[in-house]
């Protein structure tokens, strides 16, 4: 394996406190440190102007495969992966059929293994099928290397069985990730209920939808003293009760999408689908909020929930398009724009969203530039414009609202165990 010499980079690795211009040296696919730019290696990349970065990790994406490949394959959404700078993913279980068995999760493993992008790191399902009734195969979704469970964008509506999948899961030291929605409030919903909403004609879901499903996960973690983690929190409230959670050591995280911080309601105005989202986008207040939670640690993580639809879901009539947008590739330059371009965060803060966090959530011996760890680097640049064209697009499918925007920032580079997989083309 040759070894690399990145020079001249300015290199920030929030789990070792360190923002620093610099070089960093990769031999036999581990990082061997800081070094003087003298020293020798089989390959050196120039990181003039550039910010070497911890590789990014996103800890729930759907990569459709199997079952739904005319929407995303593993092959297709890891090579959006590496465009966007993650190096390590959570791949949620909404196939067909769902990841509830061990050989479904083993099958994710080989094909990440035959796509040769980044790592995939399979997450289980919480229950057979998704149906919400019984428990699936924990044990054995363990020894298939699932690193935590959820049942992707269908809450667990029983009580019961969210109570006995905390517990189950307590054993092994795995997360429950969940979407808290209460399913009688978000019935029929296509859009945040507020002013919009009233004013375009459309079904609402409430505010409330979130927070009361929120409300009861931090009781049934206190309860049962397992993990859980709360996936793209949308509201004030939401934000409030985590915060307070926290406080009480109640072993509860959270994370936020980049469009969440981003785009409001205000945007479905012209009924286009590509804005159709869940949970859906809320007004600016909400926004507000979430920033707040990022800033002081309350939010732990950035998540582009990575949502990709053929072109026939996404129709356009707005009932009947699908949720979702796809989110890997656009993840750096919306975070920029919503959080780096007005300074609610530094260049270490956001970065420890995207790698220390995530690496935390899941368990992972990732997101770090220290001595001996894997070399899963991505290298920024901060600076340059584009157009976000569909060319550009890894994705089988392009279903963002941001097609045709001109964004900044982008990953240059990126290397996933000591490899360089992707270079961005000029």
């Amino acid at each position: 394996m040759k070894s690399i010499l990145i020079k001249n980079g300015r290199i920030i690795d929030p789990s070792q406190d360190l923002d620093q211009l610099g070089n960093l040296l990769i031999e036999n696919g581990k990082i061997t440190g800081l070094c003087e730019a003298t020293v020798t290696a089989d390959e050196t990349i120039d990181a003039t102007g550039l910010i070497v970065s911890p590789g990014f990790i996103d800890i729930h994406v759907s990569l459709c495969e199997p079952g739904f490949e005319e929407d995303e394959t593993i092959e297709s959404g890891t090579a959006a992966a590496l465009a966007g700078g993650v190096t390590s993913l959570g791949c949620l279980p909404n196939t067909s059929p769902v990841v509830d068995d061990r050989s479904s999760a083993e099958f994710i493993l080989l094909q990440a293994e035959r796509a040769a992008n980044c790592h995939v790191y399979p997450l289980g399902a919480i229950t057979k099928n998704h149906e919400g009734k019984e428990l699936a195969e924990i044990g054995q979704l363990v020894a298939g290397k699932a690193v935590g469970f959820t049942d992707a964008d269908r809450p667990i509506d029983n009580a019961q069985i969210m109570r006995c999948a905390l517990e189950y899961t307590r054993m092994f030291d795995r997360p429950i990730l969940n979407r808290p929605q209460v399913a009688e409030l978000t019935d029929k919903g296509q859009m945040h209920e507020g002013f919009y909403s009233t004013v375009l004609g459309l079904k609402g879901i409430p505010s409330a939808a979130e927070e009361i499903m929120v409300n009861r996960d931090i009781a049934l973690a206190e309860l049962t003293r397992g993990r859980i983690h709360l996936m793209c929190i949308s509201t004030q409230n939401s934000v409030s009760q985590i915060r307070r959670a926290k406080a009480a050591g109640i072993r509860v995280s959270a994370d936020v999408t980049p469009h969440h911080l981003t785009l409001t309601d205000q945007m479905l105005e012209n009924y286009d689908p590509n804005f159709k989202v869940l949970p859906p986008l809320r007004s600016q207040e909400h926004i507000d909020a979430l920033i707040e939670g990022l800033k002081d640690g309350t939010i732990d993580a950035i998540c582009s929930d990575h949502t990709p639809h053929a072109a026939e879901k996404k129709t356009d009539e707005i009932l009947g398009a699908d949720f979702g947008i796809i989110g890997l590739e656009t993840l750096l330059p919306v975070c920029l724009q919503s959080l780096i371009t007005p300074g609610h965060l530094s260049w270490p803060e956001l970065i420890g969203k995207l790698t220390r966090g995530p690496a935390q959530i899941l368990g992972l011996e990732k997101g770090t530039l220290a001595e001996g760890a894997d070399a899963d680097i991505t290298l920024i640049n901060p600076d340059i414009r584009y157009i976000l064209e569909p060319a550009l697009l890894k994705s089988s499918s392009h279903n963002t609202p941001f097609l045709g925007k001109e964004l900044q920032g982008r990953a240059e580079v990126v290397i996933v165990s000591g490899e360089i997989r992707f270079r961005a083309e000029n």
